[in-house]
């Protein structure tokens, strides 16, 4: 900052060709201006005005060095304006991560933000990988599981359930169970985690307890909720996936819940942002439009 400063000085010496204009346009004394010149001189090693008893003038060296300041503080000062827009109204680009499955319940909720904020541009990365929000340069992702970053700053946003899914052809053919111990004798579709390569747990309770030796059997593993959800919808078997991936196709009848008096486990999405980055206009609008969109979705579904 001392050194901008000496710069500042510079130049509006330069421009007023006095150190008593220039003193008096900073609020400086004109001793304090010579001194400040006869620093950066020394720091340069090189002399910037001939100076005289009546005016100074810049030397050959000092007109170059004249012009590269002066645009470059043009330039910051025009940085400090747009920073100062920017944080003065919600604008600029905003990139955030989602789950892939996560665009169902994102989607609905965007065309409104887009209209009250048309000034803030969405970057929005669709994947389950787990992304380094920090390193990366994400401005908040929405993750649900285990929150482990201590650097990152969280708010609930919802909770969600899973339901055991399966096509009213399926049923017709096979049955509908009728407790958790007659899925070994059913087609399951189990979905992968692509980051991990784990199956997905299918979690089940009985009278308020988890049930821990819970035995599903795999006919298909497939890497994508998307994927689930359409051989699902196929009649190729149960699949385990949380109410807003199903909850238009069991509008539309083409998918009936089973053990549904077993399946209480819930989930939770969580908003995620740095927790040492002052929050910008852009970011917080986001956060409150999520929470009181999405955020309605806090009760349990049943």
């Amino acid at each position: 900052m001392d050194h901008l400063s000496g710069l500042a000085v510079f130049v509006r010496a330069a421009e007023t060709r006095s150190y008593v204009g220039a003193a008096r346009a900073l609020g400086l004394s004109p001793s304090a201006i010579g001194k400040s010149i006869g620093r950066l001189e020394a720091k340069l090693g090189v002399r910037l005005f001939h100076r005289s008893t009546r005016s100074i003038n810049l030397t050959e060296e000092g007109m170059q060095f004249f012009e590269r300041c002066r645009q470059i503080l043009e330039d910051l000062d025009d940085a400090q304006a747009a920073l100062t827009k920017s944080i003065a109204a919600p604008r600029g680009r905003l990139r955030i991560s989602v789950p892939a499955a996560g665009h169902r319940l994102l989607m609905p909720v965007l065309p409104s933000f887009r209209q009250a904020y048309p000034d803030v541009e969405l970057d929005i990365d669709f994947s389950d990988r787990l992304v380094d929000v920090i390193d990366e340069g994400f401005d908040m992702v929405i993750r649900s599981g285990d929150l482990t970053d201590s650097r990152l700053y969280a708010r609930r946003l919802c909770s969600f359930r899973f339901k055991l899914c399966g096509s009213p052809v399926y049923f017709a053919k096979n049955g509908m169970p009728m407790h958790p111990q007659d899925l070994p004798a059913h087609l399951c579709l189990r979905f992968k985690y692509p980051s991990s390569g784990k199956l997905q747990e299918w979690r089940l309770s009985e009278a308020g307890a988890e049930l821990a030796e819970l035995r599903v059997p795999t006919a298909m593993t497939l890497g994508s909720i998307e994927a689930t959800l359409s051989a699902a919808i196929g009649g190729m078997g149960i699949a385990y996936l949380p109410d807003f991936v199903v909850e238009d196709a069991m509008n539309h009848q083409s998918l009936l819940t089973a053990l549904e008096e077993y399946n209480v486990v819930d989930g939770n999405f969580w908003m995620l942002w740095p927790s040492n980055r002052y929050v910008l206009p852009k970011l917080r609008v986001w956060i409150d439009h999520l929470s009181g969109t999405l955020g309605k979705r806090g009760e349990k579904a049943t």
